[in-house]
């Protein structure tokens, strides 16, 4: 075993969240007389947290006080409607079995804000994934580091053991931060390129194909 701890990202490599946080964000837009996102616009827009998204998403010429109140309306809807259509990827329950099965310890970190994260861990991995950390005030967004070491502590694990499986450039730069390796996922939010031009330590397109990495 090369490794006894796996971290994994949430949206785009856990769970394909995209059409929850498209119509989540869209209400939003349609509300404040917007211009509404495709999700490929959307695919683009996620992975560093939700302010990014929503400042990538609004007309350019919002003010700051706009977008925090889009920022409010947005965490409502989602809060409501994060389970609509968002499913594990096809593969990802069998991977989780089989880890929990081997005794690996594993966790979540995400940027997506915190009480997402843990409601949506609770709610479709249940007890398998013990741990899940979202974006707060006290624990800095990946790329910074402190998530990762935050979910390490919880697990009683430590860095030399330790992986990272994520589908953005985000979580590759996270690890490299880490100074961890960084398993890059294909069938998330972005494409082989990105991971690849990235560095990614390896690249896997099937949740099976973890197995023989680790």
């Amino acid at each position: 075993m090369k490794y006894n701890t796996i971290i994994f990202d949430l949206d785009g490599t856990l769970l394909n969240t995209l059409d929850d946080l498209r119509d989540s964000l869209n209400d939003v837009l349609i509300t404040r007389g917007f211009m509404t996102r495709t999700p490929e616009e959307v695919r683009r827009f996620v992975g560093n947290g939700v302010m990014s998204l929503m400042r990538q998403a609004v007309p350019p010429n919002c003010s700051e006080e706009v977008i925090a109140i889009c920022m409010d309306e947005f965490k409502d809807r989602y809060k409501n409607n994060m389970q609509n259509k968002t499913r594990p990827y096809n593969g990802i329950m069998e991977l989780l079995l089989d880890l929990n099965r081997y005794n690996y310890k594993m966790a979540i970190v995400s940027n997506k804000f915190d009480t997402a994260v843990k409601a949506l861990s609770r709610t479709y991995f249940g007890n398998l994934i013990p741990v899940a950390i979202g974006e707060s005030p006290s624990v800095r967004r990946k790329p910074a580091p402190d998530s990762i070491y935050t979910a390490i502590h919880e697990l009683n694990s430590d860095l030399k053991n330790t992986i990272i499986v994520g589908d953005s450039e985000t979580d590759v730069l996270t690890a490299k931060n880490a100074g961890i390796p960084c398993i890059g996922v294909t069938w998330g939010f972005r494409s082989r390129e990105v991971l690849r031009n990235t560095d990614a330590d390896y690249l896997i397109d099937t949740p099976k194909e973890l197995l023989t990495i680790i």
